[in-house]
């Protein structure tokens, strides 16, 4: 039986899973797991004290935390209990979180420890709506209608002994059109939109990407997913958390995204969810390993990585290499590629990449090393998953074939379109809003160009909004340059410029890693980042590296100027989303000095 609701993808699994393990977080140094049958107790207890503390049908919960065993336990209580839920980045500001509450009509706020109880309280007396505050930590606060998570299980035990069936029905009654949760986009423009996604929306794509990369019957328990994006993110909320449930795998939690490199050598993952800029810092670290290393060794490695292209495309069609290319592959992957396997736990299927566009450069290193990355495309009003690369076609620079039940269509303008049952009721108390881009036939206006290509893979060009327009009127795209650029082993981040202006530049942040034993290579004395960046030989190294990638783009794409930046682009400094995509507006205005510099001179 395909699962109609989220409710009904849970219990069908905690059926068929029992005492198999659903969930792993790591405590006192080791990671421990909670079986589907101890969730289901513990969800039971969470939905019982939410109808307690008079959570109505179809009422809002908000969930504000980082990723842990507790957050899915919320947020499935909640919506078992007949209600939605309503998801907040930790990152975010009290005024946002504030913003969101408002917007949203939550009446409970689960927060994940006192950092965030403290964003809250500062705002409580503003959530007109805001009844109850649930704290995850067992830190005890004597503060009125507010509890933490134990205590709101035992509320919700004392409630279950005295209203045995409340609960049952509730979870029972759930329908595909009901509300499951409203996501608040990360509003890279603009206040955030609270994006309306039924349990119809996430159960459909659940079950058709499954059938779209593994088969409609998959199902081994025996799979294991380290879950580190921000599970307040579409992709991480569908493809790392609910299909990995479906699929009858086991989700365990990183301590954060720092310890990620160790947390896959522990839990030895299958699959991984993740952005592009994981997969780039992977690649990074391996080109720089390869090259710091003996002439022999480096030998050896891009002797491996070239038998791995020339393997490429039998791999990406999900073959393995014959004959003396299949020999000679085997004797690559045993020097080379079983290393880089290790380091991800030795037992990965494949890695799924979604939220921005991934460099073609890095998912062909990556294919060549027998570690496949299906990227995906989507938006958060698509639930998300409009296409992926399949292990049986993987054609890096595509975002691959369009997933059953789902149709795109290009529009005259090159917009692409989408339809489906997965295609979200639209943005909460935003009616005009959601009239511009979903029209009435349930055609849904992604704001993304692009087309299908000869296998019917989608290749993304730009956002429609995203595309600088020089002062000459030419259309530049600035996501492929970038990732161009990026593939520089000295760069980490990069932002094209020129939105109305004569020509293109660019604003690069260094690896400074890799640059630094560069110049220690090169002779290059200096006492300071600042001094680094300034320095000639580092100014045509990258004057270099640029030009490198300008001869393959056409002269009003070329990047005429550039500017070094000594501190990454980060959260903190406002110019990333929670998903680590570049806000462009906010470097537009926090770099303006810079920026009319490059253009002055």
């Amino acid at each position: 039986m395909k699962p109609q609701t989220i409710c009904e993808l849970f219990f069908q699994v905690v059926e068929k899973k029992k005492n198999g393990s659903l969930f792993m977080y790591k405590e006192g140094g080791v990671y421990k797991p909670i079986s589907a049958l101890d969730m289901k107790e513990r969800v039971e207890k969470i939905g019982n004290g939410l109808i307690a503390l008079g959570l109505e049908e179809n009422g809002k919960a908000a969930i504000l935390s980082h990723n842990r065993w507790e957050w899915a336990a919320a947020d499935l209580g909640t919506i078992t209990a007949g209600a939605a839920d309503v998801t907040i980045y930790p990152t975010l500001p009290s005024d946002q979180v504030e913003y969101i509450l408002k917007d949203s009509d939550a009446s409970i706020i689960f927060v994940e420890n006192m950092l965030q109880f403290e964003k809250v309280t500062e705002i409580r007396k503003n959530c007109k709506k805001l009844k109850y505050v649930i704290v995850m930590d067992n830190t005890k606060i004597d503060e009125k209608d507010t509890m933490t998570l134990d205590e709101l299980m035992e509320k919700g035990e004392q409630y279950r002994g005295k209203h045995e069936t409340e609960y049952q029905e509730r979870a029972a009654s759930r329908k595909p059109d009901d509300l499951l949760t409203l996501i608040y986009t990360s509003g890279t423009t603009g206040n955030p939109k609270g994006v309306m996604l039924t349990h119809r929306n996430l159960a459909s794509n659940c079950v058709d990407a499954r059938a779209a990369v593994l088969g409609s019957d998959y199902y081994d328990s025996s799979d294991v997913s380290l879950s580190f994006l921000p599970l307040s993110h579409v992709l991480e909320r569908m493809a790392g958390y609910y299909l990995i449930m479906l699929l009858g795998g086991c989700i365990a939690y990183a301590e954060s995204i720092e310890t990620v490199p160790q947390n896959m050598v522990e839990v030895k993952p299958t699959l991984m969810v993740s952005v592009p800029r994981l997969y780039e810092k992977m690649y990074a670290r391996i080109i720089d390993m390869a090259l710091s290393g003996s002439g022999l060794k480096k030998k050896i490695f891009f002797w491996a990585v070239s038998v791995g292209q020339a393997a490429s495309p039998i791999l990406s069609r999900g073959g393995r290499p014959s004959g003396f290319l299949g020999f000679k592959y085997k004797v690559a992957h045993k020097l080379v590629f079983s290393k880089l396997q290790q380091k991800t736990g030795g037992k990965l299927k494949f890695f799924i990449s979604g939220g921005a566009p991934l460099g073609k450069e890095i998912a062909e290193f990556f294919l060549a090393a027998d570690l496949k990355i299906l990227e995906g495309y989507g938006l958060t009003e698509t639930s998300p998953v409009i296409t992926v690369n399949l292990l049986t076609l993987i054609k890096p620079g595509t975002v691959g074939p369009v997933i059953p039940n789902v149709e795109v269509k290009i529009a005259e303008d090159g917009e692409i379109l989408c339809k489906g049952p997965n295609v979200m009721v639209g943005y909460y108390n935003r009616e005009d809003e959601t009239k511009e881009v979903l029209e009435k036939n349930g055609w849904f206006h992604t704001g993304d160009i692009g087309h299908l290509d000869q296998d019917n893979c989608l290749v993304i060009t730009d956002r429609k909004k995203e595309l600088i327009v020089t002062s000459g009127g030419k259309n530049v795209a600035p996501a492929p340059i970038e990732n161009n650029l990026k593939a520089i082993k000295y760069v980490s981040q990069a932002v094209l410029i020129g939105d109305k202006r004569k020509f293109i530049s660019a604003i690069i942040v260094p690896d400074f890693e890799a640059l630094k034993k560069w110049a220690n290579r090169n002779g290059v004395i200096f006492s300071s980042d600042a001094e680094l960046l300034k320095n000639e030989k580092i100014l045509e190294l990258y004057q270099q590296k640029i030009d490198g990638v300008n001869k393959d783009l056409a002269r009003y794409e070329q990047v005429k100027k550039f500017a070094l930046l000594q501190e990454e682009m980060t959260l903190e400094t406002g110019e990333l989303t929670p998903t680590l995509k570049v806000k462009r507006r906010v470097v537009d205005e926090k770099r303006k000095d810079l920026i009319d510099r490059l253009y002055a001179e």
